[in-house]
């Protein structure tokens, strides 16, 4: 039998008072204690930057050979668990699935402040983040500066363009719901704050005419984005000759990796707070499903990615490629973290198969989680112990992180935690007036 997309059949008054009164009601002691936990993270993330800058970045753990370790690890991490937003929000209105009615704008979010941290790390591992201008691929007549045949300034070119597209779709699904809280805000400050950000919506039928056919452009112009992105982050070492990384299905790989944590990463902040704001009306059993279901398809992309890899290594015939993926990951330095990467991305998504499974939240929450963790090991396992392990065993040292990096990675994950506690205060995470327009759909097919 079919889950519904709504449970109940409730009406416009009853979805804009649930909806919306998140934002008017007084803060738990549950979500001050968040705000005080992510906010301290926030800060020792402000001390470790400051720390890095000022000293420099002989603090991290980076060493000859391996001249990228966290630093890249945690930019490729943060802009895949971006991707799953743009994904939802635009192929899957693209593909005319209503089911993403209620949790795209979360999505969406969860996009905006993943870049964010994605963001910090290429600047700070400049060493001197004062002239990030270089990143930048603009004409350089002397020829100098930008490097048109390196894939990093069109990361930088890339990872700019995904945010502006992904903020812009945000802010005008939003529109609506500004509205909404302009006419029903109960103090005359917030309604002036909403009444600017609503840009004069009324609701015509002239208005929402033109909001669809530019919502509809601009999930045109960000789909390809979600392929791309990730495309150009994958060149960086596709187009190196170390071993491990000079192959040509990093780009599909990267990108099916990206939306397997991305898919990941909703479940683990959707669960939370579809129980502690009780929204199991609006965000059902269903949406769970397709999410768990999408991230099981993703998991045998990646995990058909492995072995196409190992694959490639041995029909290679090359000595330094089968010696990498053969014996340096299995058995060499910091193998644990491969074999959790095997752990994670291998075998733990195959508990997605059990419909049982699905349906325990908290059982699909520490899934949704050890994917994650299995997602940051792949990164480290092809950043970190490819670099360890090259041409020359003269030349071979393993890595190992220091305070600084463990405790700015900590704090990204702080930052956008309260990135996130914010914005679940701040603004309507479930996009009333799309819920609606389901609603009335639903009600016509049922009659």
């Amino acid at each position: 039998m079919t889950q519904p997309l709504l449970i109940g059949r409730p009406t416009d008054e009853a979805l804009s008072e649930d909806l919306l009164s998140v934002v008017w009601k007084p803060r738990s002691r549950l979500w001050w204690a968040a705000f005080a936990l992510t906010g301290a993270g926030t800060a020792l993330l402000a001390i470790t930057i400051t720390y890095t800058v000022t000293t420099g970045i002989g603090v991290w753990g980076n060493n000859i050979p391996v001249g990228w370790a966290f630093g890249i690890i945690n930019f490729v991490f943060w802009v895949g668990i971006g991707h799953a937003g743009t994904f939802i929000s635009a192929i899957l209105l693209l593909l005319e699935q209503r089911w993403r009615t209620s949790i795209n704008r979360f999505a969406e979010a969860m996009t905006l402040f993943a870049v964010i941290q994605a963001g910090l790390y290429p600047l700070l591992h400049l060493g001197r983040p004062w002239f990030a201008y270089w990143l930048v691929p603009y004409p350089s007549t002397l020829a100098v500066w930008p490097q048109f045949k390196s894939a990093l300034p069109w990361d930088a070119a890339a990872i700019f363009t995904y945010f502006t597209v992904s903020l812009v779709f945000w802010y005008l699904g939003l529109i609506p719901d500004f509205a909404s809280l302009r006419d029903r805000a109960p103090d005359r400050g917030r309604r002036i704050v909403y009444g600017i950000l609503s840009l004069g919506w009324r609701g015509s039928a002239r208005a929402f005419r033109h909001y669809r056919i530019l919502y509809g452009l601009l999930a045109g112009l960000a789909t390809p984005l979600v392929v791309s992105v990730h495309s150009i982050v994958s060149s960086d070492f596709a187009t190196a000759l170390v071993p491990g990384w000079h192959s040509t299905i990093f780009p599909p790989f990267f990108v099916a990796g990206a939306i397997f944590s991305g898919f990941a990463m909703v479940l683990t902040l959707l669960i939370p707070a579809r129980r502690i704001f009780h929204l199991g009306s609006v965000v059902t059993q269903r949406h769970i499903d397709n999410l768990s279901k999408l991230a099981l398809v993703t998991a045998w992309i990646v995990i058909y990615a492995y072995i196409i890899e190992f694959f490639a290594a041995w029909y290679s015939a090359s000595e330094f490629e089968i010696y990498q993926f053969f014996v340096a990951r299995p058995a060499g330095p910091n193998a644990a973290v491969f074999w959790a990467q095997m752990f994670c991305n291998v075998l733990v998504p195959q508990l997605l198969w059990s419909s049982r499974v699905r349906r325990n939240m908290v059982l699909l929450w520490i899934i949704s989680i050890l994917v994650n963790v299995g997602m940051w090991a792949e990164r480290f396992v092809i950043i970190v112990m490819s670099l360890q392990r090259e041409f020359i065993p003269s030349g071979w040292h393993a890595y190992r992180p220091t305070w600084v990096d463990i405790s700015m990675f900590a704090g990204t994950i702080s930052f956008f935690l309260l990135l996130f506690l914010i914005f679940l205060r701040l603004f309507p995470f479930i996009p009333v007036a799309e819920v609606k327009e389901l609603n009335h759909e639903l009600g016509k097919e049922e009659h």
